[in-house]
């Protein structure tokens, strides 16, 4: 069993495209039910976590970020245990930031 890096990205700026009260409190069941059913097959190495909104960027020099020109932005990490890229993104395939027009980045720990 190796242990994968899920990155959660959404586009949390533009207004037209949020959910609205009614539907984000759909899509946090849906993000409860999913992660549930992640831990009691046993697939969660660590605990989910959210992450900030706000943050630094270190190149040449140290910024405020994530950049606000780019429209999508990191919400949140997730290891998981899988047998392999297959079985990631399998399960990756069923989180609920892809209903709402989001990504999931997937990396295999070495």
């Amino acid at each position: 069993m190796s242990e994968f890096l899920l990155v959660f990205w959404r586009d949390y700026q533009t207004r037209e495209i949020q959910p609205s009260p009614e539907q984000l409190k759909a899509y946090r069941k849906l993000w409860a039910d999913w992660l549930r059913s992640l831990a009691a097959n046993d697939k969660l190495s660590r605990p989910a976590r959210r992450i900030s909104a706000q943050g630094k960027v270190i190149g040449s020099h140290v910024t405020n970020g994530p950049y606000t020109e780019v429209m999508q932005s990191v919400k949140g990490l997730l290891f998981l245990k899988a047998a392999n890229y297959n079985e990631a993104v399998e399960m990756a395939g069923s989180c609920p930031i892809l209903q709402l027009g989001g990504r999931v980045e997937i990396r295999q720990g070495l």
